[in-house]
């Protein structure tokens, strides 16, 4: 085969990255890079709830799922040209703002939420309101990195409570609640922070906020879906733990506790998930080869085109990044509480 036949291929798969994307790139590594190690004992503790923590185990798969969305508009994006705009250091400084205060306050939701914040704000500012734009659903699903759900627990405990003795009563068993202890003939029961379903929730609500954006269209139908997401799960929940009250009536105490271990796990909600995914398929309104990102209405929007203008050289809005990082990390060594 020729040698001048060779190359343009070898040439080609260089060019998958568009020449005008690398730099930009190049920097919003960087600035990621040095806002990652200014908040590191954030995303370390951030990592060790969502490998240690069963509520959080879920989380694990949303940095290879935001890769994956992020793959999927990319041929749509390399079409736009990345741009610096000085607008973005608001959303990095409302990030670092609140990574601040959280950290003063020693309230890690906070401080973890400005650190993911810190990252949203940077890449808008080196990558243009365009790109931000094509990116919107991938820069505002990072937020399920933060782990949250505990702040809820006992609501969801009540909640549980007051569903398992109204089954129960329905069941004809009598029982009578009092907080989250339920009195029953055969014993008491207590629904307990890992019986209150937080886990199932916030694990239903990312994959449902996932689904609802790529398998429908119309925004009625994804309210719908995301209601769902979020009701269904806490009415199976008091659905479990009414069987195994219901249980404990027939088997015994013992056999109950098993049947409610084997019931409670990952199983439980994989059923769940499957029961809400099924019945919203024959909804699901998105054709599959729909393009999430239209780069050419992108292009073509009014204040998009306006916001570009407002322009700042990449180098320069790096620099930035890095002394608000340096400032940001010097007044964090002073208000940090231990």
């Amino acid at each position: 085969m020729p040698l001048d036949a060779v190359l343009p291929r070898q040439a080609s798969g260089v060019q998958r990255l568009p020449l005008a994307w690398r730099t930009p790139l190049t920097r919003l590594a960087l600035a990621w890079v040095a806002l990652i190690a200014l908040a590191r004992s954030d995303w370390a503790e951030m990592a060790r709830q969502w490998w240690d923590a069963s509520t959080y185990n879920h989380i694990l798969l949303v940095p290879p799922i935001l890769f994956w969305l992020v793959r999927l508009r990319w041929r749509e994006l390399s079409h736009l040209a990345p741009t610096g705009w000085w607008p973005g250091l608001g959303l990095l400084g409302g990030g670092m703002l609140a990574w601040l205060a959280g950290a003063a306050a020693g309230i890690n939701l906070v401080s973890q939420f400005g650190a993911v914040a810190m990252l949203q704000g940077a890449t808008a500012l080196l990558l243009g309101p365009r790109v931000a734009a094509g990116l919107l659903f991938p820069l505002g699903y990072m937020l399920f990195l933060v782990p949250f759900g505990d702040e809820i627990i006992p609501i969801l405990q009540s909640i549980t409570a007051q569903l398992a003795v109204a089954l129960t009563h329905a069941s004809g068993v009598p029982a009578v609640v009092d907080g989250v202890f339920i009195d029953t003939p055969v014993g008491l029961f207590e629904v307990a922070e890992a019986c209150s379903g937080v886990k199932f929730l916030v694990a239903m609500v990312a994959l449902g906020t996932l689904v609802a954006h790529l398998c429908f269209a119309s925004w009625k139908r994804r309210g719908a879906f995301m209601l769902a997401a979020v009701v269904i799960p806490v009415l199976a929940n008091g659905v479990r733990a009414w069987g195994t009250i219901y249980v404990a009536q027939s088997h015994g105490m013992a056999f109950a506790a098993g049947f409610d271990h084997i019931v409670y796990g990952w199983i439980f909600f994989a059923l769940v998930m499957a029961a809400v995914l099924g019945v919203s398929w024959r909804f699901f309104d998105r054709a599959p080869d729909d393009r999430l990102v239209d780069s050419g209405a992108i292009e073509a929007d009014p204040l998009l085109a306006r916001l570009v203008l407002f322009r700042i050289g990449g180098w320069h809005a790096l620099a930035t990044i890095l002394v608000l990082a340096a400032a940001a990390g010097w007044i964090d060594r002073i208000v940090r509480v231990p």
